[in-house]
């Protein structure tokens, strides 16, 4: 489905399933990367292919761990210790064991990816949480991770030499739930990256500042 298609109704909402195929999509895409290309940087990121799928990892451990407590805290984030290995690298809570290997680092990404898509399961559609750009509920923190994870695999995909082209119309629901003012008679993978700071888009130059709106809608 393009995005085109729904246009001029109400878009469908964003799911935990859309959450979890993100990132079983992502997981499967990754499993490819030659064992040796993942000290090399992410794209146009500072980090490197390990670093940045830590970074993605604790995006979506961060996501589920806000909306988990009883009365999420509406004015900051649970307060877990978010520290850099490295000057420069990602400040984390989430770090994978280096001496496991690609296939554990994908295990930590999994494993944090399935805590979010449980918490959007089970967390009550009136639940209010902080994020930094706004306060959001369980469908928008759903939609945040999807976007985590479609365009960070994207650079992933520019550091490790791999093809990544995720469903247009799952593209398009995050599109409409963060991204209202995105253009809308474009595609919408493209129109995703464009709207994350990622590339140009028919004309209009790539942007240098940018952030979702994850304000609830109903």
């Amino acid at each position: 489905m393009s995005r085109s298609a729904e246009t001029g109704r109400s878009p469908s909402p964003v799911t935990a399933d859309d959450l979890d195929l993100a990132v079983q999509l992502a997981v499967k895409a990754l499993r490819e990367a030659p064992p040796a290309a993942w000290d090399g940087r992410a794209g146009s990121l500072a980090w490197d292919c390990w670093e940045t799928v830590e970074h993605l990892s604790d995006d979506l451990f961060a996501y589920a761990a806000q909306l988990g407590p009883t009365a999420p805290p509406l004015d900051g984030e649970v307060p877990f210790v978010w520290e850099s290995r490295r000057p420069g690298g990602p400040a984390n809570a989430i770090h994978a064991n280096r001496e496991a290997g690609p296939a554990g680092l994908l295990q930590v990404l999994e494993a944090s990816g399935a805590l979010l898509v449980a918490m959007v399961r089970t967390r009550p559609p009136q639940t209010r949480a902080h994020h930094v750009f706004g306060m959001s509920d369980p469908e928008g923190f759903a939609a945040m991770g999807i976007v985590e994870t479609l365009v960070h695999t994207h650079d992933l995909g520019q550091g490790l030499g791999l093809a990544w082209n995720p469903p247009a119309d799952l593209c398009a629901r995050v599109l409409a739930r963060l991204f209202p003012d995105a253009p809308k008679s474009t595609e919408p993978w493209p129109t995703l990256l464009w709207a994350t700071g990622r590339a140009e888009l028919s004309g209009r130059s790539r942007l240098t500042t940018w952030r979702w709106d994850g304000t609830p809608r109903a």
